[in-house]
């Protein structure tokens, strides 16, 4: 789009700083160089949510930050969030705070088992959390938490998970992705495609409770909001992520505008882009289990019929460790998905 990008990241050799004009490697909590960082840009947008907030109050006195520090500090606790997302009556599990094992002891007596117990603040892909499925689990799990602030919430029994990824500018411009089906193993996000199979009512209302969370934060840039679907089609806000979504990633190339498209737009004040899918599509997520034995046979994949590939240039594959994704795309989102994990497969199959 023909702007400079500048990165601030803790490590180098990073993926945002293969592709960028200028690459600054400092820690988050270094506010001297912070601030000079702030002081050679024109706005600033944040890649993930374990930033510490007074990094983006110190660069916010300096340029605009997109999204604003506000919502990073509620999306980067989920008590936090969960008490926001309740306060303004959008739909969430039960949950409960807990600081003592005795909060502990209570909240499960009023959510009942099973259960699960979520450390409040920096967890993602299921790291951080523990199911309960009875009171014997109640000790070791508290002590699992190590201390931490956490939260109870009641286990859901749901359908299939799905999200929606949208994006929202400083005049209140709003557009959308519709619903994004997800296939998660092992609390990691494993496939996606589009469009869900759900209700057109449900599509729509997921939309809007998504549409409504960007109000409520004055939200500029991309978001994602997951959903839980229960057994009766009833939507339960899982998470909010306030950046470019791994569940989004199935726009880059399928879509008019992706959604990091929308992400630059938004913070730099353009008209946001138009949503429409080329043709339904899929993405399967890659692992660094696939570097097992050495280096994937990417000519296996992309021998598949609509198959391309995307690797985020990380420098060590571990497992459980996100490193790339195949997207394909047909006539049906199933179908997309079919090709695309057969594609997968072809790599885990070692000659």
């Amino acid at each position: 789009m023909g702007y400079r990008v500048h990165t601030f990241s803790p490590d180098s050799d990073t993926p945002a700083g293969h592709v960028s004009d200028i690459e600054t490697t400092a820690l988050y909590d270094d506010l001297d160089l912070v601030r000079r960082f702030a002081r050679d840009v024109d706005v600033i947008t944040f890649e993930f949510e374990n930033i510490p907030a007074a990094t983006i109050e110190t660069a916010a006195e300096f340029v605009d930050v997109h999204p604003r520090g506000s919502v990073l500090h509620t999306t980067q606790n989920r008590l936090r969030e969960k008490t926001f997302l309740s306060i303004n009556g959008f739909p969430v599990a039960p949950f409960r705070q807990i600081r003592l094992i005795e909060d502990l002891y209570d909240a499960a007596a009023e959510i009942g088992f099973p259960c699960v117990l979520k450390t409040a603040g920096f967890g993602y892909d299921g790291k951080g959390q523990k199911k309960l499925t009875g009171p014997g689990d109640i000790e070791s799990a508290f002590v699992a938490m190590n201390g931490s602030e956490a939260v109870l919430e009641a286990f859901i029994e749901f359908q299939k998970e799905v999200s929606v990824v949208c994006a929202r500018g400083a005049d209140g411009e709003f557009v959308h992705y519709g619903v994004i089906e997800n296939e998660h193993k092992d609390h990691i996000l494993d496939l996606s495609f589009s469009p869900g199979n759900v209700r057109g009512t449900v599509c729509a209302e997921a939309v809007e409770i998504t549409q409504n969370i960007a109000e409520a934060f004055g939200y500029v840039g991309t978001m994602c909001v997951e959903f839980f679907l229960t057994q009766d089609d009833r939507l339960l806000v899982n998470e909010i992520a306030p950046r470019p979504h791994n569940s989004g990633h199935l726009t880059f190339g399928p879509c008019v505008t992706s959604q990091f498209e929308q992400q630059a737009r938004a913070v730099c004040g353009l008209p946001l882009g138009s949503t429409g899918f080329y043709r339904p599509a899929a993405i399967a997520n890659l692992l660094g289990e696939i570097w097992t034995g050495g280096e994937p046979d990417w000519a296996k994949a992309l021998s598949a019929t609509n198959v391309s590939l995307h690797l985020y240039g990380k420098s060590e594959p571990r497992a459980g460790r996100k490193m790339g994704h195949l997207t394909a795309t047909d006539e049906t989102p199933k179908a997309a998905a079919e090709i695309v994990r057969r594609a997968r497969q072809m790599l885990l199959e070692k000659a």
